[in-house]
């Protein structure tokens, strides 16, 4: 894990130690998500005795199919909840996307039906004419990283450019294989949030329902206000995690 997350993310650091995980800081790069993953694929290269794990949809075939059949439960759930609701299916399905596993999840089982509007909300940061952005799919190029081939955060020689959002786990300078493909095909509207935009949403939802939503989920909350949505629109809006682990960048903001 990263060394600047393990810093951001003390809550969850916490939990994992207490179940018995041992954490091996990253000190290399960025010190976030990339250089963790960087180094979990060289150690897993180099020790037999390793089997490694990851829960993006990022990375070597077959982890991001892996992922996301996993993840899939999420949008069977929806159609089964639905279902106890008479509904079949609905209008929109707005998810946070860094790496993408929830987004993947989410949109899965709906994929083929085109009545179903998916959107997927990334992390613009600081905005993103700056160089403080991690929005890869509004300010990256077609590249290859961690042995796939998806759209980056990269300079003109290929070199993978910092990624930045207020949540770290959206700080990844790229998305998963099976995004990009979305995106090209045009199936799925892509829109961005930055982090004033996130934490004003995420504090919204926290006084008017008393949910403290994960900080990549407060993206998807913002995007809310950016599509215009007729009157009896039946929206999912995907809470892909709890707000413990933010509630120190939260306090900076109530």
């Amino acid at each position: 894990m990263g060394k600047k997350d393990i810093n951001r993310q003390s809550y969850n650091v916490i939990k994992m130690k207490a179940l018995g995980a041992k954490i091996i800081p990253v000190l290399s790069g960025e010190k976030t998500l990339k250089d963790a993953v960087n180094e979990s694929i060289r150690y897993w290269i180099n020790n037999n005795n390793s089997y490694y794990l990851i829960g993006s949809t990022v990375g070597p075939h077959p982890y991001p199919q892996m992922v996301a059949d996993l993840q899939s439960i999420i949008s069977k759930e929806i159609i089964i909840q639905l279902k106890e609701k008479g509904y079949i299916n609905p209008d929109y399905i707005i998810a946070c996307i860094g790496g993408g596993s929830n987004a993947a999840g989410s949109f899965y089982h709906f994929l083929n039906k085109k009545n179903v509007k998916l959107i997927a909300v990334e992390a613009s940061g600081l905005g993103l004419n700056t160089m403080s952005t991690a929005a890869s799919i509004h300010c990256g190029s077609k590249g290859i990283l961690h042995g796939s081939m998806t759209l980056l955060l990269q300079d003109e020689y290929g070199q993978i450019l910092p990624a930045y959002s207020i949540s770290p786990g959206l700080d990844y300078p790229g998305i998963g294989p099976m995004h990009a493909n979305l995106f090209k095909k045009k199936r799925v509207k892509f829109l961005y949030s930055n982090d004033k935009e996130s934490i004003k949403a995420g504090c919204e939802l926290i006084k008017l329902e008393g949910i403290i939503p994960a900080l990549e989920s407060a993206h998807a909350l913002s995007a809310l206000k950016k599509i215009s949505f007729n009157k009896n629109d039946l929206v999912i809006l995907i809470l892909s995690g709890r707000g413990d682990k933010d509630i120190s960048i939260y306090n900076k903001f109530l």
